[in-house]
């Protein structure tokens, strides 16, 4: 079976784009788990509306307040049952083939445990969904005027894997958590996510620590997904983006987290496997 973990948070329009794509273009046996963040008591009845009877099940449950994207994927984690899992934003939608793509290149390729599609914007623009690990520098350049300069620039490209083939399977250090499929037994040995992290970084986190358990990260463009993409952490880093947008506040303190937890050496995925 497969779990589709969804964590939601006030885009009730998207989700049930969202659920319209896993319907229209899941042909196998799943269970669709929502967690919904400061949850709008009238979601679940219209959810229910539309998708009175779904191929899969649809488990649905409603928090009073904002719990942390990461929770919201524990939680599915912990209620679901499926060996594979799926986890989506409600901005995703699924391209016709891409999660029987993603499940075959996890099928074919035993040392991978996490892989990602490749994200698009509905004009057919494939997004920067790989990158590597941040150096502080990296989280500065793209978060400032600096990084318009030269030097930054040149930074920030090799950051986003720039001269890469992206129409090619490679192996990134991390992958968006958009859109990524992993087995249950991955994550058995890797651990879940990291609930440290509120929002941002936790997908950083949660790949470095697969390569850490000798399970590789890989980029997979033939599956295909629709994302509809609204940067909300990147802004210009001054103190009072930092007082007025909540959204800054939890980048800053989640990068502040991940440097304190794995440190300011920079080491790409291959070099964190260990050794044979």
């Amino acid at each position: 079976m497969l779990s589709i973990i969804i964590v939601h948070f006030h885009t009730p329009e998207l989700l049930r784009l969202c659920l319209r794509s896993i319907r229209d273009t899941v042909k196998t046996d799943y269970e669709v788990l929502i967690a919904d963040s400061e949850a709008d008591p009238d979601t679940e009845t219209d959810l229910r509306q539309e998708f009175p009877s779904p191929a899969g099940e649809i488990i649905y449950q409603p928090f009073r307040q904002n719990i942390g994207y990461a929770k919201g994927i524990n939680w599915g984690i912990e209620h679901s049952q499926g060996e594979y899992i799926l986890i989506l934003n409600p901005d995703i939608i699924l391209a016709p083939n891409a999660v029987a793509e993603l499940r075959k290149f996890l099928d074919t390729n035993p040392t991978v445990g996490l892989v990602g599609p490749r994200l698009v914007n509905f004009n057919g623009k494939t997004q920067n969904s790989a990158a590597r690990f941040y150096r502080p520098f990296t989280i500065v350049f793209r978060r400032t005027w600096l990084g318009k300069l030269g030097f930054a620039k040149k930074q920030l490209a090799k950051f986003n894997y720039e001269e890469q083939d992206k129409n090619q399977v490679f192996y990134p250090d991390w992958i968006q958590g958009s859109a990524l499929m992993t087995r249950r037994s991955a994550i058995a040995r890797v651990g879940k996510l990291d609930e440290n992290f509120f929002l941002y970084f936790e997908d950083v986190d949660w790949c470095r620590r697969f390569w850490e358990n000798g399970l590789r990260v890989a980029y997979y463009p033939l599956a295909t997904v629709f994302h509809y993409h609204q940067r909300q952490s990147r802004a210009g880093l001054d103190i009072f983006d930092y007082l007025i947008r909540k959204e800054t506040r939890w980048h800053v303190r989640s990068g502040w987290h991940y440097f304190r937890k794995h440190g300011w050496h920079y080491q790409s995925g291959t070099e964190l496997l260990p050794p044979r």
